[in-house]
């Protein structure tokens, strides 16, 4: 039995005490005589045994015992118990009588010497009927007044282990649970985490009794409210919002700093979101007419990579408000030609077209705006033209007038895209086309689950605008001009032109796949388009022709010059630099017997030189003197040009002789 049931037992009617939380009319009851002990038990008694209890000791026991000590305690010596002054009352012993011994046979609990002081005489408090005899270590009671009289010291020396505020609902009486019960209601509270309750019901214990196990009033301590910061402008803020329900935290947070607020922005946030009015606004359910209306908007979905590049991955998604038919395709980019290409795309592939279009107002349809007066941009106005649609664009910040396009995008945010891999961008659009038909286009229509979206689709589909004979052209075009390179740079990339385009003022026309280079209405290149970054789309044939123009790669260096008059030189140097000579020394030898005798006569000797095994410039040198010695012929002599240093520089190509007899020819016509 535990301290709690003891005290509890002090709320019924017939025994009150004054350590008990009673209402002041039933103690005002008690001490006018109405109410008594059973039994007889003097009420004076118990209420001076229990005011003259001893302070508190720790200890693991639920019911801490009295022990026995030399002196009375020192509590007892400085306070009397208050007692009744009443005639034919008399106050019960301030201390139990020293005779009063632990029976024998009791068993030890708790690992207490004294365990039997832990029980109570359960007839004390229920009677002499009461089913709930569990006292060991006593004798029975018979339920006569001298029984209660010999067993009611035992009161005086239980003592709660900690403050009575509560009472059991149950009338029976508990007993003091063992240890190893204690010890599994703790494990299971503090290890496996399970509820109060739980415990109870798994036990068999009242939620009480696993409360008291738990000693949870240690941290289940009332909360305090301390006063907030924003206590003493909250009057302020309440107006403020009322006047102006949509205000920002951060304005009304500089309004009250000017005031005197100290406090943080973060306080301030959580306060205007308690306090902030409440409105939800209220909408009618539209229907619309089988192709009068479709809704239109861009959602982001986030970044993919792309090679070296990161690239912000956006969908175009169009829908009929009355099917619920969609259409949607990814880009790159949100530009204005992305967004016009889409509209001709979504056409196309339904083969007709809504009569009008409901738009946000972002900068690809609306330019300016000023209440209902709208500018719209003139290339949209184009599209719109081309295809005799009406374009709506919504109230500013009321997105709920195009619901149904924000419904479709959330669709495919939860049923397309999530946890599906990215590769390319045309195959995740093939992807999202046969998604849109085998998934999209089967769910229930919203108008009747009796039909799908198909078959209402199909239902639409006559009722749309037939489109005109031409397509309407949505590439991007951008005026370009290259450097020195022939190279000019598009989104990230360079492409390729013809030599003769360098310097010029060129158009790019760029599609979701192809460039296309005009020069005028001329197209001079054509390449795949990429999504890359920092990449070069060389066209082969534009390189050849630059290499037949280029005077640096047919030979103005003086080591391409050599392999370009004397062939046989390349194989001379290579097997000259495998022996471990120098081929800068060997090349620069090689040049000035090129200038002292001729490219015929070089080639000559290299060409020995290579068949003697003796491929060095000095062994070429040597046959070029003994060829001339055999020949009789003088050697060159070198030309000075220490005056002239730029002459040096300078490369005269030989000519053959043939061609200089055209020169003295006749004239033709002058001869007629």
């Amino acid at each position: 039995m535990c301290v709690e049931d003891v005290f509890c037992r002090f709320h019924q009617p017939d025994m009150i005490c004054g350590r008990c939380p009673v209402s002041p009319s039933v103690r005002d009851a008690t001490r006018r005589g109405r109410c008594s002990t059973p039994k007889g038990l003097p009420l004076v008694r118990v209420w001076g045994n229990f005011l003259d209890l001893p302070p508190l000791r720790p200890g693991p026991s639920i019911l801490q015992p009295w022990l026995p000590s030399k002196s009375p305690p020192a509590t007892a010596a400085r306070r009397k118990p208050a007692l009744s002054t009443k005639p034919g009352r008399t106050a019960g012993p301030a201390r139990p009588p020293e005779s009063l011994s632990p029976p024998a046979g009791s068993a030890l609990r708790y690992g207490s010497r004294f365990p039997w002081r832990a029980c109570i005489w359960q007839h004390a408090f229920c009677g002499p009927g009461c089913a709930a005899w569990r006292c060991e270590g006593l004798p029975q009671s018979t339920g006569s007044p001298k029984d209660a009289e010999s067993r009611q010291p035992v009161l005086h020396y239980l003592r709660p282990s900690r403050p009575v505020g509560k009472s059991f609902s149950c009338p029976e009486v508990m007993s003091v649970m063992d240890m190893e019960t204690r010890s599994r209601i703790r494990r299971l509270f503090y290890v496996e985490h399970w509820k109060i309750g739980t415990i109870a019901r798994e036990l068999g214990l009242h939620a009480e009794t696993v409360r008291l196990a738990l000693e949870t009033e240690r941290f289940n301590r009332p909360r305090v409210l301390r006063p907030r910061v924003t206590d003493a402008y909250a009057d302020f803020i309440r107006e403020i919002l009322v006047r102006h329900p949509r205000l920002r935290a951060t304005r009304i947070y500089h309004m009250i700093r000017d005031r005197g607020y100290t406090g943080s922005i973060v306080q301030l946030r959580r306060f205007v979101a308690e306090v902030r009015p409440a409105h939800r606004e209220a909408f009618l359910s539209l229907r619309t007419f089988p192709g009068e209306q479709g809704q239109v908007d861009w959602a982001h979905f986030g970044e993919v990579v792309m090679g070296r590049a990161r690239r912000r991955l956006s969908c175009f998604v169009i829908t009929l408000s009355y099917s619920r038919a969609l259409y949607l395709e990814f880009f790159f980019d949100q530009r204005l030609e992305s967004f016009l290409r889409a509209h001709v795309h979504a056409f196309e592939d339904w083969q007709g077209l809504p009569r009008s279009l409901l738009y946000d107002n972002l900068g690809s349809v609306v330019l300016e705006r000023r209440g209902d007066a709208i500018h719209f941009h003139p290339r949209f106005l184009e599209l719109a033209a081309h295809y005799h649609f009406a374009a709506h664009p919504c109230q500013v910040g009321a997105g709920n007038q195009k619901g149904r396009v924000e419904r479709v995008i959330r669709y495919i945010r939860e049923s397309f895209f999530a946890a599906r891999p990215f590769t390319t961008l045309e195959a995740f659009n093939r992807q999202a086309l046969q998604w849109r038909d085998q998934q999209a286009h089967a769910r229930p229509w919203p108008g009747g689950a009796e039909r799908t979206v198909a078959e209402a689709f199909a239902e639409e589909k006559p009722h749309l605008l037939p489109l005109p004979v031409h397509r309407f052209e949505s590439d991007l075009m951008v005026p370009v001009r290259s450097g020195k390179t022939l190279y000019v740079r598009f989104d990230l990339n360079d492409y390729s032109i013809p030599p003769a385009a360098v310097g010029k003022q060129l158009v790019l026309l760029a599609s979701e796949s192809t460039i296309r280079i005009l020069d005028g209405h001329q197209e001079i290149a054509r390449h795949r388009r990429s999504y890359d970054r920092r990449q070069q789309v060389l066209d082969p044939a534009h390189q050849e022709e630059l290499l037949k123009e280029k005077r640096k790669a047919l030979g103005a260096t003086r080591g391409s010059r050599l392999s370009h008059t004397v062939p046989e030189s390349e194989a001379l140097l290579e097997a000259a630099f495998a022996r471990g000579e120098s081929a800068a020394r060997q090349t620069t030898q090689l040049l000035q017997l090129l200038e002292l005798y001729g490219a015929q006569e070089l080639r000559a000797a290299i060409s020995e030189a290579l068949e003697r095994n003796t491929p060095t410039a000095s062994s070429v040198a040597f046959i070029l003197n003994r060829r001339q010695r055999q020949a009789r012929r003088r050697p060159p002599a070198p030309v000075d040009l220490s005056r002239r240093p730029d002459l040096a520089q300078v490369d005269v190509q030989p000519h053959s002789a043939e061609i200089y007899d055209e020169l003295i020819a006749p004239d033709d016509d002058a001869s007629q």
